[in-house]
């Protein structure tokens, strides 16, 4: 009975962090693939945490078939996922919806079907597994089509393992059911993986940060040298596209702004997947780190406020914040390694007027 009730619990934690993962990506407001099918992974996610749950009601169809057809058809929805994230030229197609719909037919049957339909429930748990298996492998199989760029960040190498750790689920569990082993035995074992898939999506879209880069200034906008930018790769036309969005939304939408903003949210944004986002960061444009990327473009708009004769008295705190800095202390700091200059010092250099004798850095708040 105890372990019925950490079974419980743990996957009432589970539908939580789902659904968080789908609030992370619908809070971008998007309509790339990767973040809908992310957020759709997530509800299946949930609903299979639901249904595999001990006491869910199963053998007739009533109101929870609708939880069925969500989580069956989840090994669907993993496939095209994987293939949204490491495919560069992926497109939704209709038949993949009616993928999604045959595979949760099938899950409906197996699962409620008993009472009217005993021998088609019996065929189509096999089918069932057979096609989830087929699913997981096809989505495993899509890990090496981004691999070598996956591999380069300690992000990515997290994406490969949650795809491959999903896989290696599905096809467990899949296999469980054509052993015939009762799904109550393997319930623990099923919510420990579910839990791990999600702790490892929460850790990457919500959690981890940027990496500090060794010898590197924390929050400096400093680019690469010249001698280390010089050996970038050649971009493809694809890249070189996505380049053309990702100076689009930040230069002209200035989604540097954005309070929070993670390089996850952002390649979210971009319907990119994030290893090729941080590509394009550090190779395509020279920067140290997503860190230093965001902040070249938030000093360059504080500087800018700061020479601006007409906003000499706005205070530099309020030029801060509205650059996208969370609070005057790290903005300081970035900028004097960035200029050499406290705030105050370069209002004063750009207005033409001697700094002050002692003056006190807190008075750059004034």
């Amino acid at each position: 009975m105890a372990l019925t009730a950490l079974d419980l619990g743990l996957r009432g934690a589970v539908v939580g962090l789902f659904l968080v993962v789908c609030a992370v990506l619908l809070r971008s407001t998007l309509v790339r693939p990767a973040a809908n099918l992310g957020a759709a992974l997530g509800v299946a996610g949930a609903a299979y945490a639901i249904s595999t749950a001990p006491f869910f009601p199963r053998w007739s169809f009533g109101w929870n078939s609708p939880i069925l057809v969500l989580a069956m058809g989840s090994p669907v929805i993993f496939w095209l996922w994987a293939r949204a994230v490491f495919e560069q030229n992926f497109m939704l197609r209709a038949w993949h919806g009616a993928a999604w719909a045959v595979m949760s037919g099938f899950g409906l049957l197996a699962y409620n079907g008993w009472t009217n339909w005993p021998s088609l429930a019996v065929t189509s748990g096999r089918a069932l597994a057979l096609a989830s298996i087929g699913f997981a492998l096809l989505a495993l199989a899509q890990v090496p089509k981004g691999w070598r760029k996956a591999a380069t960040t300690g992000r990515g190498r997290l994406l490969i393992a949650l795809t491959v750790g999903i896989s290696i689920q599905i096809v467990l569990s899949a296999s469980a059911g054509l052993a015939a082993i009762p799904i109550q035995s393997i319930s623990l074992t099923v919510a420990c993986g579910l839990a791990g898939s999600a702790l490892v999506s929460i850790w990457m879209m919500v959690f981890a940060t940027e990496p500090a880069v060794a010898g590197a200034t924390v929050g400096s906008g400093e680019a690469l040298p010249r001698s280390q930018s010089s050996q970038r790769v050649d971009l493809a036309p694809s890249e070189r596209a996505a380049l053309h969005r990702l100076q689009h939304v930040m230069a002209t939408e200035r989604s540097y702004r954005q309070e929070g903003l993670t390089i996850g949210l952002l390649a979210a944004r971009l319907g990119l997947p994030e290893y090729r986002l941080r590509t394009l960061i550090n190779e395509g444009l020279g920067h140290r780190n997503f860190n230093a990327f965001l902040n070249r473009y938030r000093l360059d708009e504080a500087k800018a406020a700061l020479a601006d004769p007409e906003q000499a008295e706005v205070p530099v705190l309020t030029i801060a914040l509205d650059a996208g800095f969370q609070s005057l202390a790290p903005f300081n700091r970035a900028f004097k390694a960035d200029t050499g200059l406290t705030p105050t010092e370069f209002r004063r250099r750009a207005a033409g007027r001697p700094a002050l004798d002692g003056e006190a850095e807190s008075a750059c708040a004034n």
